[in-house]
């Protein structure tokens, strides 16, 4: 018996070095309550290079996770590459479920998601594990959108710390930054699929070609066939009509696209390395 016993307990000891990291619920301060939040940080001390990630309109997490298979992916590869990941659950806070079929939402991204992320940052300021200097935004889709309203001009923070050092947003609503004339104060990247019928490429193009000269830098990044979620891990492609998942839009389609999505691996390392 001792060499099963021995060779079980291996087994059980590579399992736990392989485990995927827990994260650790955090509660910062709001003007009105408290928003919960999901952090990965590195073993250490630091100052550890810090992303707020910003979820979609689907949600941060369900009842028996906090954070989807979708997100932790990104924040682990992120975690992996040294960095701190804070995720701010901005609809759990507020005892919502998700919102993506919701007519009328109480959780703007141009309103309460912007105040979430700079709740989290003020929070950040203030934890010496975090570099100041090195505090960098990434979000999907409403989460996306809630960002390019964070890095305007107007959205700027009032104390003296140190700005976001980058923004990136994977495939945003564009459309109402586009007419508004939106530029940014922080460099700004957008990755979005050239067949995604969710949000709209066109616009997305028009937003960052009209900041030109106007903005700090901003840049997009257009995958070739690739449609909504083209990041998102073993998602076949399909009609979110077709499906009742509240997490969906309801319109259009998602999907996984495997070239896109390693490229835009690529690519969130160059700009946070920038």
């Amino acid at each position: 018996m001792r060499l099963p016993l021995a060779a079980l307990f291996l087994t059980l000891l590579m399992s736990a070095a392989h485990a995927s990291p827990a994260p650790q619920q955090v509660d910062i301060p709001l003007s009105s309550g408290v928003l919960h939040a999901q952090l990965y940080k590195p073993e250490g001390e630091g100052p550890f290079p810090t992303v707020i990630a910003l979820h979609g309109c689907g949600g941060l997490g369900a009842h028996s996770d906090p954070v989807l298979p979708r997100y932790r992916d990104w924040a682990e590869r992120l975690l992996k590459a040294g960095n701190a990941v804070l995720l701010p659950d901005s609809y759990g806070s507020r005892e919502l479920g998700p919102q993506c079929r919701v007519k009328e939402s109480h959780v703007k991204a141009r309103r309460e998601r912007v105040a979430d992320i700079a709740a989290s940052r003020a929070w950040l300021m203030k934890q010496a594990w975090v570099a100041r200097d090195r505090i960098s935004l990434i979000g999907w889709a409403n989460g996306a959108s809630a960002l390019l309203w964070a890095v305007r001009p107007q959205s700027a923070a009032r104390d003296h710390g140190p700005d976001f050092r980058a923004a990136i947003a994977f495939y945003p609503d564009c459309r109402i930054s586009a007419g508004l004339g939106w530029s940014a104060r922080v460099p700004t990247l957008v990755l979005i699929g050239a067949d995604d019928d969710v949000s709209s490429p066109p616009a997305c193009r028009q937003m960052v070609d009209g900041a030109r000269g106007r903005s700090a830098l901003a840049r997009i990044v257009v995958y070739p066939g690739a449609y909504h979620d083209f990041d998102r891990a073993n998602t076949p492609l399909h009609a979110a009509s077709a499906s009742s998942d509240a997490t969906a839009p309801e319109r259009g389609h998602l999907g996984t696209d495997a070239e896109a999505r390693a490229e835009s691996q690529k690519d969130v390392a160059e700009w946070l390395a920038r």
